[in-house]
């Protein structure tokens, strides 16, 4: 492993759900309101981020009028931002619409999203697991995209972040397992084996719910969604809204021999 010897600072938020108005609700809440909110607060943060990553979902149906007003509340955001596809997104039409810090791309196909980045020694990567339309709301790697976690994911390298929008690991909630995994997400988490040493984690949305899933020595970490959140105890058998959640980001610190993630809520507007 390649030590890093800088700390690295970044936002983790996910599942902003903007329809094409500004007026839009989805589960009895607004959502452009509680990002511009979160924008405001990342922007005044006492330590400024290096980069903020948001794990899809961005839009709720995928219109321009929905990216645009997206694109136009993010681009606000006073550092680099990079975005993974969601099921509720298009690769193609974030790479269009959305802004996007610097980056490497790891697939040829517009229609995947899938890119690496490097900050102060560190390497991100972003992959895309968003599935045909018949099994959303899962996910899949495709073997391209299996192939792209091979390759990354030696014993030898930099430190090592992994970006995605669904959750990997069964996480005890009857409704979640039936219905938001990746389906081939244990043969991922075989994948990642040989480069636990290196590995800062692995970050991811969908499940607007704060977890945290550590197996064989990999760190899972859900944000929660930017303005609603879902119930995820062992017994759910449906899906159910919590109003008492209140919409929240991760404030994740790389240092050169830990990984702090910080989870900060806050009331919506």
């Amino acid at each position: 492993m390649e030590k890093p010897t800088e700390t690295v600072y970044f936002v983790h938020i996910s599942d902003s759900h903007f329809g094409p108005t500004a007026e839009y609700a989805r589960h009895g809440f607004q959502p452009q309101p509680c990002v511009e909110r979160a924008v405001e607060i990342i922007n005044s943060l006492p330590t400024r981020p290096d980069f903020v990553v948001h794990t899809g979902d961005i839009v709720t149906d995928p219109d321009d009028a929905s990216y645009r007003r997206a694109a136009a509340v993010f681009s606000q955001l006073q550092m680099p931002v990079y975005f993974v596809t969601g099921n509720h997104d298009r690769s193609r039409d974030i790479q269009q619409f959305m802004p996007l810090g610097p980056r490497q791309p790891l697939s040829a196909d517009p229609d995947v999203l899938s890119y690496a980045f490097a900050v102060k020694g560190y390497r991100f990567v972003v992959l895309d697991a968003r599935g045909p339309d018949e099994i959303d709301p899962h996910g899949v790697l495709s073997e391209a995209q299996m192939d792209v976690v091979r390759a990354e994911a030696t014993a030898v390298g930099p430190a090592l972040t992994i970006f995605i929008h669904f959750p990997v690991l069964p996480m005890n909630s009857i409704w979640m397992d039936l219905n938001m995994l990746v389906l081939n997400g244990e043969a991922f988490h075989q994948a990642l084996l040989p480069a636990r040493e290196r590995l800062r984690g692995v970050f991811y949305g969908h499940v607007h719910q704060s977890m945290q899933t550590v197996k064989d020595g990999i760190v899972y970490t859900a944000v929660p969604s930017l303005f609603s959140q879902f119930a995820a105890w062992p017994n759910d058998i449906v899906v159910r809204e919590d109003p008492e959640y209140l919409p929240g980001f991760n404030f994740v610190h790389l240092l050169p021999d830990q990984t702090i993630v910080h989870q900060h809520t806050f009331p919506r507007p």
